[in-house]
Parts: structure tokens; sequence; C-alpha cells
């Protein structure tokens, strides 16, 4: 017997390195999910593989959305500018309207 107790001590802290990772969980959560369904799906290997993959976003969706925000930062940014240098235009030309009406008078 002594010769099975390596390959337990290795099963065992496999164990904990999933329970660790959260992997545990994530499979419990699925297969209770799976159990719970009331009609169940003609491929279970299939079911789970879509609720395990749909733990979070995928990787090149979030590059993607990055890359979205830093480009509407970037137009953001220079509309304000833009905005900035209209409002000094129209308040330079407002500045001006009165005098020239002052003049007319």
């Amino acid at each position: 017997m002594s010769s099975y107790k390596p390959a337990d001590s290795k099963r065992e802290e496999f164990r904990k390195y999933l329970e660790k990772a959260g992997v545990m969980d994530a499979l419990t959560k699925v297969l209770v999910g799976l159990y719970e369904e009331p009609e169940k799906p003609n491929n279970a290997l299939d079911f789970l593989r879509q609720h395990l993959g749909s733990s979070g976003p995928e990787t090149a969706d979030v590059e993607a959305l990055k890359l979205e925000v830093t480009d509407l930062r970037q137009k953001v940014e220079k509309l304000c500018e833009e905005n900035a240098e209209l409002k000094q235009k129209l308040a330079e030309f407002e500045a001006a309207v009165p005098a020239e009406q002052a003049v007319e008078n």
C-alpha cells in the first residue's frame, strides 16, 4: 500500500490546485445547471463547453472594445478642442456685433 501514497498525494495536491483556481466551483455550477435543466440537451458535452466558456468576454472582444474606447476618447478630445475654438470665435463675434451697432447709431 505504500506505493499508492505518492499517487494519492499527487491527486490531493492537484485537487487543492483545482479548488484554489476556482475550477471545482465552475464545474459544479455548470453541472448543477445541467442537472436543473428541464429539457436535457442532446449533447451534454456541448452544454458544458458553452456554459464554461461563457464565464467572461472573449479576449478578442475585450481588445476590440479597448481600441474602440481609445478611438472614441481621441474623438471626444478633438471635439472638445473644436468646441472651445468655436466658443471663442462666437464670443469674439458677439463682442464685434455690439461695437458695430454702436458705430451705426
